[in-house]
């Protein structure tokens, strides 16, 4: 599967950006799909992950109540609305897929796309 992430942006601190991940492959619902986030220097952290029906999610308590996944499998994409929005939020995002059973860490998923940049200014 193919991973095409977009939505990135700049945006002023307690604004609001969605991101878009669109995949390609016919099975691409039965994938796990997870948001995880790099800032400079660094490592990629875990943002959330949302289970192939959409019925399961989990968050970082550092995005709790601020971010939001879903997914639309007729469409093969994955979005994650991000509401107030911190500068400690800046970095690039990253979606990935998984054919298992998904998790926290980026070792967990299979198939990566390339990032989208997200600033937030304070």
């Amino acid at each position: 599967v193919q991973l095409q992430a977009s939505g990135g942006g700049l945006v002023q601190s307690g604004g609001s950006l969605r991101l878009s991940c669109a995949a390609s492959g016919s099975t691409w619902s039965s994938y796990v799909m997870g948001w995880f986030r790099q800032a400079p220097g660094k490592e990629r952290e875990f943002v959330t992950y949302i289970s192939r029906s959409g019925g399961t999610t989990s968050y970082a308590d550092s995005v709790t109540g601020r971010f939001t996944i879903s997914r639309d499998n007729a469409k093969n994409t994955v979005y994650l609305q991000m509401n107030s929005l911190k500068p400690e939020d800046t970095a690039v995002y990253y979606c990935a897929a998984d054919k298992e059973f998904g998790g926290v860490r980026p070792s967990e998923y299979d198939y990566w796309g390339q990032g989208t940049q997200v600033t937030v200014s304070s």
